[in-house]
């Protein structure tokens, strides 16, 4: 198996850098790649259980390794940072997936010493790196979850969440505290507080109501009857609280006004009711929402609304540069904008997935036979919108051609130039051969789409595009 097909069928970012290893119980060289790709500008993967050559070799007892791995890389690791580690199964063989987003806190260090990236190789850095490196964050303004909140430490806690926080670390193995016992260092261990005050992250997931210094924390969700400008809805509430709480609540309150479908099994008489939604993917959104929003914007926020042909997810706060809504989909690590909020959600285990989530939000619609999801960004923040299954529209003949279901949803995922991989990881489809004979041929023949380079169909640098009369399509028509 090549390279290429391993990073596909691991839903890995197409220009990521990606570093394979046969083995992972070298910690130390582990160690050393992962300070690189933090010190790195893109972040990257590491992939054991794989050989330079493609060869799946497995992990042994990987459950073990896995814990061992991630304790003795948050210990020898400075500035701590979160560095995901997951167990994925390719040809039956466990593998180890590490996914480092770039760092916000640079220089990183491993076992005391700097690491940088030289192409595809590790190296040591110098003393100029090193300056360098260290001038650049003097100049960058502190970030706002570092800044100091008004919070008091002695009256303001819940401490429940901190508790909640160490009890989900310790079984995990993901951190290890100075003292579990005491909540003001394990704080400081989460680099939550720092000379006897809470910082500002440290607020939003700590406190009992930090909506009271921070407004902007309040997430608003509305259940409409029809549309927005309508303005009747059946429900809508105002959340606020400590993030996690919150979070479970805007869940919650999501799935309580979201409609289920029932079934009864031939070999089961008990009914089966299904969410409108696939639950991991609505999850998953609202984890991205309450990670990467802006909270410097006072003004902005999460809100949900919830519509009888969609679900929308807003929040405050522009895509970070690099990062597109075809990069998205393609499994794009980027610098994180709120990486101290984001590491005590991986600690809880909501954030699985640091570069992956949207690509599984994609796969977990698809597999239910919805619509792509959509992510769409204008001047005030990004919206994530699930789209209902839909209705079959009313067909012109003389307008639109008639095609199958199939082209239909290779015409809605197709977002400007994408390789057939790209596509194939979208519309969740392994079998390449089923891919171009119902998919990709019949929508070429039909004009709606072409390729790239149409002097070399077989080429490996080959791409698609809607043509013109595939643009001009109606989005029900699609």
């Amino acid at each position: 198996m090549n390279p290429e097909r391993i990073r596909e069928l691991l839903f890995l970012g197409e220009n990521q850098d990606i570093e394979f290893k046969s083995q992972c119980k070298n910690f130390s060289v582990i160690g050393q790649v992962i300070g690189s790709f933090l010190n790195s500008p893109s972040g990257g993967y590491i992939v054991c259980g794989v050989d330079n050559k493609g060869k799946i070799t497995g992990i042994e007892e990987p459950d073990i390794i896995t814990k061992t791995l991630e304790q003795n890389i948050q210990k020898g690791l400075s500035p701590k940072a979160l560095v995901s580690v997951q167990i994925q199964e390719v040809e039956g063989k466990a593998l180890i997936v590490i996914e480092i987003p770039a760092g916000k806190d640079l220089p990183y260090a491993f076992q005391d010493s700097i690491y940088i990236r030289d192409g595809h190789t590790t190296l040591k850095a110098n003393i100029d790196t090193i300056r360098d490196m260290v001038l650049r964050k003097q100049v960058g303004p502190e970030r706002w979850e570092r800044r100091f909140s008004s919070a008091d430490l002695n009256t303001d806690i819940d401490i429940n969440e901190i508790f909640s926080t160490i009890n989900a670390a310790t079984k995990t193995g993901r951190l290890q505290f100075r003292n579990a016992d005491n909540p003001f260092l394990v704080l400081e261990d989460l680099s939550a507080s720092k000379y006897g005050r809470l910082t500002n992250g440290g607020d939003v997931l700590f406190t009992i109501n930090p909506s009271l210094r921070n407004p902007q924390t309040r997430v608003r969700c509305a259940y409409f009857t029809k549309e927005l400008s309508d303005d009747t809805y059946r429900d809508m509430k105002s959340f606020e609280g400590a993030l996690v709480p919150l979070l479970e609540d805007v869940y919650g309150f999501i799935q309580r006004n979201t409609p289920t479908s029932s079934k009864f099994k031939e070999s089961d008489l008990r009914r089966h009711d299904t969410s409108l939604y696939p639950p991991e993917a609505i999850r998953e959104g609202l984890i991205n929402a309450f990670a990467h929003r802006d909270y410097s914007n006072y003004s902005g926020g999460i809100a949900v609304h919830i519509y009888s042909n969609r679900l929308e997810i807003w929040n405050s706060g522009k895509f970070l540069e690099g990062v597109t809504p075809s990069s998205l989909m393609t499994g794009h690590i980027s610098i994180l904008r709120n990486p101290d909020i984001a590491h005590i959600l991986y600690l809880r285990e909501f954030m699985e997935k640091v570069g992956r989530g949207v690509v599984l939000i994609q796969k977990a619609c698809a597999e239910r036979g919805l619509p792509p999801p959509r992510w769409t960004e204008d001047d005030q923040g990004v919206t994530l919108t699930f789209f209902a299954p839909e209705v079959t529209p009313e067909v012109t003949p003389e307008v639109t051609p008639e095609v199958t279901p199939e082209v239909k949803r290779l015409l809605r995922v197709l977002d400007n130039e994408m390789s057939r991989q790209e596509l194939q990881v979208l519309l969740g489809l392994k079998d390449e051969g089923h891919f171009r004979e119902a998919y990709l041929l019949p929508a070429i023949d039909k004009k709606l789409i072409e390729r790239t380079i149409p002097e070399k169909p077989r080429s490996r640098m080959q791409k698609y595009r809607l043509t013109k009369f595939g643009r001009s399509l109606t989005p029900d028509d699609r």
